[in-house]
């Protein structure tokens, strides 16, 4: 680890708010940039990039010194854009699936903060526990993994046409539980 890297750990473990100032102001902007470069969105950007440095701040005592902070920081950024893409396109899956009526529903709750995010992905996680099992598998690896109906279809030792008919089932399952719940 690098004499500089070892400071900036031990200030920041100590809530030295120097060095965390030097620390956010040395590092943000590179973060940023890797960021909104993904994520088009200057705001949502933004907002990750705090996240970012809070986690960063949060798992500073595990920081083992296997790599560089830089390394160890971008690592943290690139899981929490990837999780960010990911949250999108399940919203954007559950969105396309649903009757308009729901997902103008929906998009209200979407527009109420995080309290009704955290609502909406409690009920998916409801929803999901309900169905079948083999529902559950090929939806979260078609939604939450981004996995392709060709790789599904290999790994449940499946045909292509019935690995899709599956996932048309699922996810007709998963429309009839969410709209049958409050």
């Amino acid at each position: 680890m690098l004499q500089e890297d070892k400071k900036i750990i031990e200030g920041i473990i100590k809530k030295d708010e120097k060095t965390l100032f030097y620390f956010y102001k040395t590092y943000s902007p590179l973060v940023y940039k890797f960021v909104s470069w993904q994520i088009k969105d200057k705001n949502l950007a933004q907002e990750i990039v705090n996240d970012i440095f809070l986690d960063f701040i949060e798992k500073t005592r595990d920081f083992r010194g296997e790599c560089s902070l830089k390394t160890y920081l971008f690592t943290i950024a690139r899981n929490k854009v990837i999780d960010n893409i990911r949250k999108k396109k399940i919203e954007k899956i559950l969105f396309s699936a649903l009757p308009s009526y729901i997902v103008d529903a929906l998009k209200i709750v979407f527009i109420d903060e995080k309290i009704e995010k955290k609502e909406l992905a409690r009920k998916i996680k409801k929803v999901l526990h309900k169905l079948p099992n083999d529902y559950q598998l090929v939806l979260r690896l078609k939604y939450i993994e981004g996995e392709k109906v060709k790789n599904i279809a290999k790994k449940l030792s499946r045909r292509f046409k019935a690995t899709e008919s599956l996932i048309f089932r699922a996810r007709k399952a998963f429309i009839k539980i969410f709209n049958s719940l409050p």
